[in-house]
């Protein structure tokens, strides 16, 4: 079975509901891939992890393709899925798993010719309506609370995810700003926890992380 296919497999709209959750790391902005391959190593070596959403600074086709290739192995080597942050024409050159894209014009525009093949989630949904509509274009997830521009209030983050996992199957992803905020989500019901570099750099956070969302199986 090809990389592809095994994390779509895992994040796909038929994952099944296992009872805890599994991290999602995101990188910051890229400008040199390189500055974050020892930390990323390390964490990948230290926690299960599904996916990876890697984030560039802007630059040409040939730079982000570069960025890409010095960390698609460690990655997809390690079992994770490797996600570009936008840049949906790239993926299939650059041998990706997958896309995250923000809002749903930008989901219905891509989704037709990347899957099934590949994964395609969605973040910056505001609304209910957009997450439902998201659902309906083929998100294969969807991300609640991330930090686009203003964050909604925390309880709001829980709220949705709480929402969306008791109706939906489409799997979600709930954005944690920091290691308390991890537990809630996963006791929200969301399938993945996705943590940023201020959580995954830390070996310490890293492991706070991965033991609440292990404390959830056995509850």
């Amino acid at each position: 079975m090809s990389p592809n296919r095994r994390h779509s497999a895992e994040m796909g709209p038929h994952a099944s509901r296992m009872g805890t959750a599994r991290l999602y790391l995101v990188t910051p902005p890229l400008g040199d891939a390189g500055v974050i391959a020892d930390a990323l190593a390390d964490a990948l070596n230290a926690a299960d992890i599904a996916a990876v959403l890697v984030r560039f600074e802007d630059g040409d086709e040939a730079q982000l393709l570069e960025r890409v290739k010095t960390l698609r192995i460690l990655i997809q080597s390690n079992g994770a899925a490797l996600l570009l942050d936008g840049h949906a024409g790239l993926v299939a050159r650059a041998e990706c798993d997958g896309v995250h894209l923000t809002g749903t014009d930008a989901l219905k525009a891509v989704a037709p010719s990347l899957k099934p093949k590949y994964i395609v989630g969605c973040g910056g949904l505001g609304t209910r309506h957009d997450a439902m509509l998201a659902g309906e274009s083929g998100a294969d997830y969807v991300m609640f609370g991330e930090p686009n521009g203003r964050r909604p209030s925390f309880d709001a983050v829980i709220e949705r995810v709480a929402w969306w996992t008791e109706i939906f199957q489409v799997p979600c992803v709930g954005y944690a700003a920091n290691v308390d905020e991890v537990e809630a989500l996963a006791r929200a019901g969301a399938e993945f926890v996705a943590v940023d570099e201020a959580v995954w750099r830390s070996p310490a956070s890293l492991r706070a992380a991965a033991e609440r969302l292990a404390a959830e199986l056995v509850r």
